[in-house]
């Protein structure tokens, strides 16, 4: 599984929004499809967070493992493998994150593991929503990235299990390109939204933005 830039720049942002908002270090977060394990590391490494990751492809889990053992974070990286919706656990967290299968409705390959991984055929919107409802702690947040086309309709869908839009972050690869994902922030409290903008590229070259964001990951940035 390909690393991709808006799933890096996600977790930076997510990284960022943590330690903007003063949230408590030491709690447990759990990842929802974690693939290759790229949200957690990038969480782990800025955080002191306990991460619990969830990912129902073998393959994408045996590297996530691999991943995390290869890891300086590696005691506070836990995978399992298996259907979210069996995950054994009464916890609530103070974090749930999540880059969710993509493109519903969309042309489907006839490769069944790249359906898994970028269609919504394992886990719906609506169950991944219901999930969240389940496992956040009163005060906790749950943060998703989305293709801008499901954004309005994840908001709805989540405000019917009371999760509410705190922050969202509407992303395009130029300014002359249309928007293609957007980072949402959600949680139980009501409130006006905090809603921005981010541009990757400018210039042919990286924004100031991204680049603040991803240079304590990106090798060459």
């Amino acid at each position: 599984m390909k690393v991709c830039t808006d799933a890096c720049l996600f977790g930076a942002y997510l990284a960022d929004w943590f330690h903007e908002n003063g949230k408590v270090a030491e709690q447990t977060a759990i990842d929802i499809g974690t693939g290759t394990g790229l949200l957690s590391l990038m969480l782990a490494q800025k955080t002191q967070l306990c991460i619990e990751a969830l990912e129902i492809d073998p393959a994408a889990a045996k590297q996530a493992t691999e991943n995390f053992l290869a890891s300086p974070w590696k005691d506070r990286l836990t995978l399992f493998q298996g259907d979210a919706l069996d995950y054994p656990t009464e916890k609530k967290y103070g974090l749930i994150f999540s880059n969710p299968p993509f493109f519903e409705a969309d042309l489907r390959s006839p490769d069944s593991g790249k359906n898994a991984a970028k269609h919504d055929t394992g886990l719906t919107l609506e169950q991944l929503a219901g999930l969240v409802d389940r496992w956040l702690a009163p005060d906790g947040n749950f943060a998703v990235l989305l293709p801008y086309h499901r954004v309005d309709p994840f908001i709805k869908i989540a405000a019917g299990v009371d999760l509410h839009l705190q922050k969202l972050t509407l992303v395009k690869h130029t300014k002359a390109h249309p928007f293609f994902r957007g980072m949402l922030v959600l949680g139980r409290k009501k409130q006006a939204a905090e809603k921005t903008e981010m541009v990757i590229k400018e210039a042919q070259v990286y924004s100031t933005h991204f680049t603040e964001l991803l240079q304590d990951y990106y090798l060459h940035l």
